[in-house]
C-alpha cells in the first residue's frame, strides 16, 4: 500500500465513517489543479463526501471547456471564479453558486521579463493567458483596465496556467498569467523574470462552487452536503495539516511542504466567512465584474446578480 493510500485510510477513519450505508447522490464536479480547489480533493480522498451521502467524481476540465461540459450534462457542478459564472449564465448555461471556496491573496498573478517594470510596459508584448471567458484572461483584462489599457494593447497567446508558466520559464513570451501552484515555479527564478502583479495588488479572484438548477432541484439535500463536506475538509486541514497537505499536494505533484507554501497565498473561506461573503462582497463584485465583461464584449447583457446564487447551504 502506498503512503498516500495509508494516509487516506487513516484520514477516512479520522472523519468517522461509521454511519449506516445509504444510497449516495452521484455528482460530477469540474475543477482544475488550482490550489484553492484542493479541499475538494481532500474531501474526496479522505471519504468526507461519502460520509455526507455523496458519490463525488472530481473531473479536471479546462475552465474554458467547463460550461460546455455542464451544458452537455457531463458535469452537474463546477468550481470556478465568480465572474466566470456571470459569463456562463449570460451565454445560457444557467447555474447557481452555492458556497465560496477561497479568495486569492497573491496566488494569481502576471509574471513578466525583468525589463518589464510596470503594467504599462506590457503594451505591444506577447502575454500567455487562457482563453476569453476564463479567470486568467479576466485578470489580465482587469489589471490592464486599471492601467487605462485593454487586451487589445497586448498580443494574447492562449495557454492554460500550467503551460503558460512552463513556456515562460522556457523563454517563451514576454509575460504570462498563471496561478498557484504554477506561479511558485517563477518565484525563485529571478533570472527568468519576476512577478509583475498579483491579487495582493488587484484583489479580484474569488472562487465558488455552483451547480445546475436541475441538479439542485432533483437533489435538495446535495447543496448542504457539498458545503458541509468542504467545511469538514477545512477542519481536517486545521486538525491534521501535514497529512492533509500531503494528500492535496500529491494531486498536483507537489510535496506537502510545497503545497503548504503555495497555499499561503490564498485563504479558504469557512462557514462564517461564507455567510459574510454572500451578503455584500459577492453582490458588489459581481456588479463590477459584469460592467467590465460588458466593456470587454464577453457578454451582451449582464445577468441579474441576485439570481446567481442559492445561499441556503451556508445561511442556515
Amino acid at each position: 500500500m502506498t503512503r498516500i493510500a495509508v494516509l487516506t485510510a487513516t484520514l477516512t477513519l479520522a472523519v468517522g465513517l461509521s454511519a449506516p450505508v445509504m444510497a449516495a447522490t452521484s455528482v460530477t464536479i469540474g475543477i482544475s489543479g488550482w490550489t484553492g480547489f484542493a479541499p475538494l480533493t481532500l474531501a474526496k480522498q479522505a471519504g468526507i463526501f461519502e460520509k455526507h451521502g455523496l458519490d463525488v467524481t472530481l473531473k479536471k476540465v479546462p475552465q474554458a471547456s467547463r460550461p460546455l461540459a455542464i451544458a452537455s450534462g457531463d458535469l452537474q457542478c463546477a468550481a470556478t471564479t465568480v465572474e466566470t459564472w456571470l459569463v456562463w449564465n449570460a451565454s445560457g448555461v444557467t447555474t447557481k453558486q452555492i458556497f465560496q471556496l477561497d479568495k486569492s491573496y497573491g496566488a494569481d498573478g502576471i509574471v513578466a521579463r525583468n525589463d518589464i517594470k510596470t503594467v504599462a510596459d506590457l503594451k505591444g508584448k506577447n502575454v500567455a493567458s487562457s482563453a476569453p471567458g476564463t479567470s486568467p484572461y479576466f485578470m489580465l483584462a482587469w489589471v490592464l483596465n486599471k492601467a487605462g489599457m485593454s487586451t487589445k494593447d497586448v498580443t494574447v497567446v492562449n495557454l492554460e496556467p500550467d503551460a503558460a508558466a512552463q513556456a515562460f520559464l522556457a523563454g517563451q513570451n514576454d509575460a504570462a498569467v498563471t496561478y498557484e501552484p504554477f506561479i511558485s515555479a517563477v518565484r525563485d527564478k529571478s533570472d527568468q523574470g519576476h512577478i509583475l502583479a498579483t491579487t495582493l495588488d488587484y484583489p479580484m479572484v474569488l472562487d465558488t462552487v455552483g451547480c445546475t438548477p436541475e441538479f439542485l432541484k432533483a437533489n435538495p439535500d446535495a447543496a448542504k452536503a457539498l458545503a458541509d463536506s468542504y467545511f469538514d475538509a477545512l477542519d481536517l486541514i486545521k486538525n491534521d495539516p501535514q497529512k492533509s497537505y500531503e494528500i492535496m499536494g500529491a494531486d498536483v505533484k507537489q510535496s506537502a511542504k510545497e503545497f503548504e507554501d503555495s497555499a499561503k497565498y490564498l485563504k479558504w473561506a469557512d462557514r462564517a466567512e461564507n455567510k459574510q461573503f454572500f451578503t455584500k462582497e459577492f453582490l458588489d463584485f459581481s456588479k463590477t465584474a459584469g460592467e467590465l465583461l460588458l466593456q470587454m464584449g464577453l457578454i451582451k447583457e449582464a445577468p441579474d446578480v441576485t439570481t446567481l446564487a442559492d445561499t441556503s447551504a451556508v445561511s442556515n
